[in-house]
């Protein structure tokens, strides 16, 4: 079995399982209750902080607790938004990112804010001067994945903290859970006032997740009841998987520049030998450095993609097609239609998405299935004119 589909879920590392396994058995209580068990309780939970902060170069008093991506997400929008909407309505993202942020920005839109959805070029990437022009004096967020969950695009997060710095009433929000624990992420001094991120795409459990929020920025809080969290995320904390959570985060982390490196190398093996398949076309930009070092995307004309994907399932190869929310639905990818590729392309999209431990025989294969498939399914790719005809 070969498993490519990190980049929707990844497995948990053996000893994040013991350990979440023994926090379960062996510290079951309440980390706000005041007796021996209760503290025990949160004295792991302000240890799990401490370790992911110190990894993140930032405060434990700044690390917010979440179910995982998407509350992180909602919470630093909509908090922000709610907070701040006296200052201003109007806010800025990108015409690519996550559901989870995408669908945040059109709720706010039928509340009354105003939004500006910055286009993307070729490679999937936004251009910094339509950013700066896209400014006015009533915008109070800027939210902008670090790595595309679909295709792989990096954003030049670092190069608008830069331009956002001119500008202290603006609030710059990142989306990080694609890019953290897989690329150098430096809060601080890239000037993030908000970033999110998932335990389950670092090999950490599911249902865990974080939000950073700097010092001083006020969100309005989407859950509200005992006031854990610093009264930002009412609700008991999942001490378990919280602890699991930065276990895997220090793992992942250990030695970055060494994993990072190596997914490169595979990387570049997957695109060499995807390049050589006539039918196949590679998504994003030439390159290396601006993308992801863990996602290959590549799309086949005129072949739906949940056929490839089901015929490798059949060689026990997983590997998915659009983002793992959206990718049971038919419909050509927004992502893809934003970066001008065609309803054909859009249809046809295909995510390869690998860890540090994946090696050079899980390449070929890869690579020896694919081509397999691609012979087998081509008496059934339609061409255009074909795809036209039916249309009438």
């Amino acid at each position: 079995m070969l498993y490519l589909d990190y980049a929707a879920t990844s497995p948990l590392y053996e000893e994040v399982i013991d350990t979440i396994t023994e926090v379960m058995k062996q510290h079951y209580g309440n980390p706000s209750s005041i007796h021996g068990l209760g503290v025990q309780a949160e004295k792991l939970l302000n240890s799990a902080k401490e370790v992911m902060a110190g990894i993140l170069g930032v405060l434990a008093a700044q690390i917010i607790c979440t179910s995982g991506g998407t509350e992180s997400n909602n919470l630093a929008i909509k908090g922000a938004a709610y907070s701040y909407h006296n200052r201003g309505k109007h806010l800025i993202t990108t015409q690519i990112e996550h559901p989870s942020v995408k669908e945040v920005f059109i709720q706010l839109e039928q509340e009354g804010f105003r939004v500006t959805y910055l286009s993307v070029n070729h490679a999937g990437s936004i251009d910094i001067a339509a950013l700066k022009a896209a400014i006015c004096e009533d915008t109070i967020l800027v939210s902008i994945m670090y790595v595309n969950n679909e295709v792989g695009t990096i954003q030049p997060i670092q190069d608008i903290g830069e331009l956002l710095a001119d500008y202290p009433k603006i609030l710059f929000h990142v989306d990080a859970v694609q890019g953290i624990a897989k690329l150098p992420l430096r809060l601080k001094e890239w000037g993030i006032d908000l970033c999110s991120a998932s335990a389950h795409k670092f090999r950490g459990p599911k249902g865990a997740g974080l939000l950073y929020r700097r010092e001083g920025v006020q969100l309005k809080p989407l859950l509200v009841g005992g006031g854990q969290e610093s009264g930002l995320r009412s609700g008991t904390e999942n001490v378990p998987l919280i602890v699991g959570m930065a276990k895997a985060l220090r793992i992942s982390t250990e030695q970055l520049a060494a994993k990072t490196a190596h997914k490169y190398h595979i990387r570049r093996l997957f695109v060499e030998g995807i390049r050589e398949i006539p039918q196949l076309r590679l998504t994003g930009s030439e390159i290396e450095e601006e993308m992801a070092p863990h996602i290959v995307h590549f799309s086949y004309a005129g072949m739906k993609a949940e056929v490839v994907v089901h015929a490798l399932e059949q060689r026990e190869i997983y590997l998915s097609t659009k983002s793992a929310c959206a990718s049971d639905e038919s419909d050509p990818s927004y992502v893809m239609l934003a970066m001008g590729c065609s309803p054909e392309q859009a249809v046809s999209g295909l995510r390869i998405s690998f860890s540090d431990e994946h090696n050079e025989q899980d390449v070929e294969q890869f690579l020896a299935a694919l081509r397999g498939v691609v012979r087998e399914l081509a008496p059934m790719v339609q061409k255009p004119a074909e795809r036209r005809g039916k249309r009438r």
